[in-house]
Protein backbone atom coordinates (compact mmCIF):
# COMPACT_ATOMS: atom_id res chain seq x y z
CA UNK A 1 0.00 0.00 0.00
CA UNK A 2 0.88 3.53 -1.15
CA UNK A 3 0.45 6.19 0.98
CA UNK A 4 -0.55 9.35 -1.26
CA UNK A 5 2.12 12.48 -0.99
CA UNK A 6 0.34 15.89 -0.13
CA UNK A 7 0.15 17.83 -4.00
CA UNK A 8 3.03 21.13 -3.27
CA UNK A 9 0.97 24.09 -2.73
CA UNK A 10 1.44 27.09 -4.83
CA UNK A 11 3.36 30.41 -2.57
CA UNK A 12 1.03 33.27 -3.40
CA UNK A 13 1.56 37.66 -2.51
CA UNK A 14 -1.74 39.05 -2.84
CA UNK A 15 -2.85 42.26 -2.26
CA UNK A 16 -5.27 42.26 -0.06
CA UNK A 17 -7.16 45.98 -0.20
CA UNK A 18 -9.30 47.25 3.02
CA UNK A 19 -12.58 45.92 4.48
CA UNK A 20 -14.49 47.95 1.27
CA UNK A 21 -12.98 45.52 -1.16
CA UNK A 22 -15.51 42.89 -0.15
CA UNK A 23 -18.33 45.86 -1.80
CA UNK A 24 -16.23 46.23 -4.82
CA UNK A 25 -17.69 44.94 -8.12
CA UNK A 26 -15.19 42.96 -9.83
CA UNK A 27 -12.51 42.26 -7.14
CA UNK A 28 -14.50 39.41 -4.55
CA UNK A 29 -14.69 37.51 -8.18
CA UNK A 30 -11.12 38.03 -8.99
CA UNK A 31 -10.39 36.03 -5.21
CA UNK A 32 -12.89 33.61 -5.56
CA UNK A 33 -11.48 32.37 -8.81
CA UNK A 34 -8.11 32.39 -7.96
CA UNK A 35 -8.89 29.94 -5.55
CA UNK A 36 -11.09 27.65 -6.75
CA UNK A 37 -8.22 27.08 -9.54
CA UNK A 38 -5.69 26.27 -6.59
CA UNK A 39 -5.51 22.63 -4.93
CA UNK A 40 -7.21 22.93 -1.64
CA UNK A 41 -4.93 23.54 1.40
CA UNK A 42 -4.55 21.16 4.35
CA UNK A 43 -3.56 24.30 6.13
CA UNK A 44 -3.33 28.22 4.72
CA UNK A 45 -0.26 30.06 6.91
CA UNK A 46 -0.52 33.97 6.28
CA UNK A 47 2.23 36.58 6.81
CA UNK A 48 0.40 40.11 6.48
CA UNK A 49 1.54 43.41 6.49
CA UNK A 50 -0.40 44.26 9.61
CA UNK A 51 1.13 42.59 12.13
CA UNK A 52 4.82 43.92 12.38
CA UNK A 53 6.20 42.02 15.75
CA UNK A 54 9.62 40.52 17.19
CA UNK A 55 10.67 38.13 18.06
CA UNK A 56 8.55 36.27 15.36
CA UNK A 57 5.15 35.48 16.83
CA UNK A 58 2.51 33.02 15.65
CA UNK A 59 -1.15 33.68 16.68
CA UNK A 60 -3.84 31.90 17.89
CA UNK A 61 -4.53 28.07 17.02
CA UNK A 62 -7.68 28.44 18.37
CA UNK A 63 -10.71 30.49 16.91
CA UNK A 64 -10.72 33.70 18.65
CA UNK A 65 -12.44 37.17 17.23
CA UNK A 66 -10.88 38.59 14.20
CA UNK A 67 -8.52 41.89 15.06
CA UNK A 68 -10.45 45.06 12.95
CA UNK A 69 -7.50 47.06 13.06
CA UNK A 70 -9.10 49.94 10.95
CA UNK A 71 -10.92 52.80 12.11
CA UNK A 72 -13.69 55.19 11.01
CA UNK A 73 -15.03 52.80 8.24
CA UNK A 74 -19.09 51.63 8.43
CA UNK A 75 -20.42 49.63 11.26
CA UNK A 76 -21.19 46.62 9.30
CA UNK A 77 -17.55 46.09 8.40
CA UNK A 78 -17.01 45.29 11.84
CA UNK A 79 -19.94 42.49 12.02
CA UNK A 80 -17.41 40.43 9.70
CA UNK A 81 -16.79 36.98 11.00
CA UNK A 82 -14.22 34.97 9.94
CA UNK A 83 -14.29 31.47 11.97
CA UNK A 84 -11.52 29.43 10.18
CA UNK A 85 -10.06 26.35 12.66
CA UNK A 86 -7.00 27.27 14.36
CA UNK A 87 -3.73 25.25 13.07
CA UNK A 88 -1.77 23.46 16.25
CA UNK A 89 -0.23 21.27 14.20
CA UNK A 90 1.19 24.17 11.81
CA UNK A 91 2.09 25.67 14.36
CA UNK A 92 4.50 23.57 15.94
CA UNK A 93 5.68 22.93 12.52
CA UNK A 94 6.45 26.48 12.29
CA UNK A 95 8.57 26.41 15.37
CA UNK A 96 10.59 23.78 14.09
CA UNK A 97 11.34 25.84 11.30
CA UNK A 98 12.38 28.97 12.83
CA UNK A 99 13.07 28.29 16.13
CA UNK A 100 17.28 28.71 16.87
CA UNK A 101 19.61 30.09 18.03
CA UNK A 102 19.27 34.00 17.85
CA UNK A 103 16.12 33.41 16.25
CA UNK A 104 13.65 33.17 19.11
CA UNK A 105 9.69 32.53 18.30
CA UNK A 106 6.78 33.41 20.66
CA UNK A 107 3.57 32.63 20.95
CA UNK A 108 0.55 35.31 21.21
CA UNK A 109 -2.47 33.26 21.86
CA UNK A 110 -5.02 35.56 21.66
CA UNK A 111 -3.91 36.99 18.51
CA UNK A 112 -6.51 36.97 15.95
CA UNK A 113 -6.57 37.44 11.90
CA UNK A 114 -6.05 40.64 11.19
CA UNK A 115 -8.07 42.54 8.18
CA UNK A 116 -4.55 41.52 5.69
CA UNK A 117 -5.87 38.12 6.36
CA UNK A 118 -9.38 37.68 7.25
CA UNK A 119 -10.47 40.13 4.16
CA UNK A 120 -9.10 38.19 1.10
CA UNK A 121 -9.82 34.91 3.01
CA UNK A 122 -13.37 35.61 3.01
CA UNK A 123 -13.47 35.55 -0.66
CA UNK A 124 -11.06 32.94 -1.08
CA UNK A 125 -12.09 30.60 1.44
CA UNK A 126 -15.95 31.64 2.38
CA UNK A 127 -16.66 28.66 3.74
CA UNK A 128 -13.79 29.36 6.65
CA UNK A 129 -13.21 25.26 7.06
CA UNK A 130 -9.29 25.32 6.20
CA UNK A 131 -6.73 26.16 9.47
CA UNK A 132 -5.72 29.41 9.08
CA UNK A 133 -2.51 30.71 11.52
CA UNK A 134 -0.85 34.04 10.66
CA UNK A 135 2.84 34.71 11.84
CA UNK A 136 4.69 38.34 12.82
CA UNK A 137 6.81 39.26 10.45
CA UNK A 138 9.45 39.98 13.09
CA UNK A 139 11.43 42.58 10.11
CA UNK A 140 10.93 44.70 7.11
CA UNK A 141 14.68 43.81 5.97
CA UNK A 142 13.61 42.04 2.62
CA UNK A 143 16.49 39.50 3.07
CA UNK A 144 16.09 38.74 6.24
CA UNK A 145 12.20 38.15 4.72
CA UNK A 146 13.53 35.89 2.19
CA UNK A 147 15.64 33.87 4.37
CA UNK A 148 12.38 33.36 6.89
CA UNK A 149 10.48 32.03 3.12
CA UNK A 150 13.19 29.83 2.48
CA UNK A 151 12.76 28.51 5.87
CA UNK A 152 9.41 27.73 5.52
CA UNK A 153 9.33 26.09 1.96
CA UNK A 154 9.23 22.86 3.17
CA UNK A 155 5.17 23.77 4.53
CA UNK A 156 4.43 23.47 0.71
CA UNK A 157 4.87 19.80 0.70
CA UNK A 158 3.17 19.77 3.26
CA UNK A 159 -0.14 20.76 1.64
CA UNK A 160 0.35 24.13 3.27
CA UNK A 161 -0.92 27.28 1.42
CA UNK A 162 2.08 29.95 2.44
CA UNK A 163 0.34 33.92 1.78
CA UNK A 164 2.41 37.12 1.74
CA UNK A 165 -0.31 39.50 1.98
CA UNK A 166 0.39 43.34 1.51
CA UNK A 167 -0.43 45.71 -1.43
CA UNK A 168 1.81 46.20 -4.56
CA UNK A 169 1.56 50.04 -4.35
CA UNK A 170 0.86 51.75 -0.55
CA UNK A 171 0.51 55.56 -0.33
CA UNK A 172 -2.36 56.73 1.20
CA UNK A 173 -1.46 60.32 1.64
CA UNK A 174 -0.49 60.53 -1.74
CA UNK A 175 -4.09 59.53 -2.74
CA UNK A 176 -5.84 62.31 -1.10
CA UNK A 177 -5.13 64.86 -4.13
CA UNK A 178 -5.36 62.02 -6.97
CA UNK A 179 -7.78 62.32 -10.06
CA UNK A 180 -9.77 59.64 -11.35
CA UNK A 181 -6.81 57.60 -13.03
CA UNK A 182 -3.87 55.85 -10.80
CA UNK A 183 -1.11 58.25 -9.35
CA UNK A 184 1.57 58.18 -11.91
CA UNK A 185 3.43 56.50 -9.17
CA UNK A 186 1.31 54.03 -8.63
CA UNK A 187 1.53 53.19 -12.37
CA UNK A 188 5.54 53.67 -12.85
CA UNK A 189 6.12 50.87 -9.77
CA UNK A 190 3.63 48.06 -10.58
CA UNK A 191 5.35 48.29 -13.89
CA UNK A 192 8.61 48.12 -13.18
CA UNK A 193 7.24 45.57 -10.14
CA UNK A 194 5.65 43.46 -12.92
CA UNK A 195 8.72 43.05 -15.22
CA UNK A 196 11.04 42.48 -12.73
CA UNK A 197 9.13 39.60 -11.38
CA UNK A 198 8.82 38.27 -14.71
CA UNK A 199 12.55 38.65 -15.05
CA UNK A 200 12.99 37.06 -11.87
CA UNK A 201 15.45 40.08 -10.70
CA UNK A 202 15.53 39.02 -7.02
CA UNK A 203 18.10 41.66 -6.24
CA UNK A 204 16.11 44.36 -8.25
CA UNK A 205 13.05 43.52 -6.11
CA UNK A 206 15.33 43.32 -2.74
CA UNK A 207 16.68 46.32 -3.70
CA UNK A 208 13.50 48.23 -5.09
CA UNK A 209 13.79 51.38 -3.05
CA UNK A 210 16.54 52.40 -5.22
CA UNK A 211 15.66 50.54 -8.30
CA UNK A 212 12.43 51.33 -8.99
CA UNK A 213 10.79 54.59 -10.15
CA UNK A 214 8.53 56.25 -7.40
CA UNK A 215 9.70 53.24 -5.04
CA UNK A 216 9.97 55.72 -1.93
CA UNK A 217 6.26 57.11 -3.29
CA UNK A 218 4.36 53.89 -3.56
CA UNK A 219 6.21 53.07 -0.40
CA UNK A 220 6.57 55.38 1.89
CA UNK A 221 6.81 52.34 4.67
CA UNK A 222 7.79 49.19 3.25
CA UNK A 223 5.31 47.15 5.22
CA UNK A 224 3.13 46.34 2.40
CA UNK A 225 5.48 45.44 0.13
CA UNK A 226 7.30 43.44 2.56
CA UNK A 227 5.61 40.18 2.40
CA UNK A 228 5.90 39.72 -1.21
CA UNK A 229 9.68 38.55 0.10
CA UNK A 230 8.76 35.70 2.56
CA UNK A 231 6.22 34.42 -0.54
CA UNK A 232 9.75 35.14 -2.76
CA UNK A 233 11.83 32.76 -0.65
CA UNK A 234 9.56 30.02 0.10
CA UNK A 235 9.37 30.14 -3.59
CA UNK A 236 13.29 30.66 -4.63
CA UNK A 237 13.44 27.01 -6.69
CA UNK A 238 10.29 28.16 -8.74
CA UNK A 239 10.56 31.60 -9.58
CA UNK A 240 10.17 30.92 -13.21
CA UNK A 241 6.54 29.44 -12.61
CA UNK A 242 5.35 33.28 -11.61
CA UNK A 243 2.33 34.94 -13.43
CA UNK A 244 0.32 37.78 -11.85
CA UNK A 245 -3.10 36.31 -11.29
CA UNK A 246 -4.41 39.86 -10.20
CA UNK A 247 -3.67 42.63 -12.16
CA UNK A 248 -5.25 46.70 -12.23
CA UNK A 249 -6.01 49.41 -9.97
CA UNK A 250 -8.10 50.22 -7.01
CA UNK A 251 -8.34 53.07 -4.95
CA UNK A 252 -5.34 54.59 -7.32
CA UNK A 253 -3.50 51.42 -5.62
CA UNK A 254 -1.79 48.61 -7.93
CA UNK A 255 -3.55 45.55 -6.88
CA UNK A 256 -1.10 42.81 -8.73
CA UNK A 257 -1.32 39.66 -6.98
CA UNK A 258 0.85 36.86 -7.99
CA UNK A 259 1.32 32.74 -7.82
CA UNK A 260 4.18 30.75 -7.82
CA UNK A 261 4.22 26.90 -8.65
Amino acid sequence: MTTATPERMPALYLSHGAPPLADDPVWPGELAAWSAGLPRPKAILMVSAHWEEAPLAIGATTTVPLVYDFWGFPEHYYQVRYTAPGAPALADSVRKLLRGAGNPVQDVPDRGLDHGAYVPLVEMFPAADIPVLQVSMPTLDPEKLLDIGRKLTPLRDEGVLIVGSGFFTHNLAALRNAGPQPPSWSAEFDDWGHRALDAQDVDALLDFEHTSPAGRLAHPRTEHFAPLFVTLGAAESELGSQRSIIDGFWMGLAKRSVQFG
